[in-house]
């Protein structure tokens, strides 16, 4: 089980346990999480569970494959070094204090 804190467009912070196993993502629905809207369920072809990942963080996490940097490009307001989609990102006990926020809206 791993915290995670997802931080809204408007600074309201939202810290949840999610269960390994489950997606960055699937943590924010499953909990009701304002501003990641999953379009696609997971499937990586949307940009709608964008997210901007604490600069802490980029370094632990497993690096963008191709199609999620495709994705990327839909993106609002992709940040080339921070943005992630939470679809693509796998929950285990690494990712405990893990640290994302919202863009201002997702597209």
């Amino acid at each position: 089980m791993a915290r995670i804190t997802y931080i809204e467009y408007d600074g309201t912070p939202h810290e949840v346990e999610v269960r390994n196993g489950l997606t960055v993502m699937e943590g924010a629905r499953d909990n009701n999480i304002p501003g990641i809207e999953a379009d696609c369920g997971g499937a990586c072809a949307c940009s709608t569970c964008h997210v901007y990942v604490d600069a802490a963080w980029i370094d632990k996490l497993p690096p963008r494959e191709a199609m999620e940097e495709d994705m990327l490009d839909f993106a609002w307001e992709p940040d080339p070094d921070l943005s992630r989609l939470t679809c693509q990102l796998k929950v285990s006990d690494a990712l405990d204090g893990l640290v994302v926020r919202m863009p201002e809206k997702q597209i």
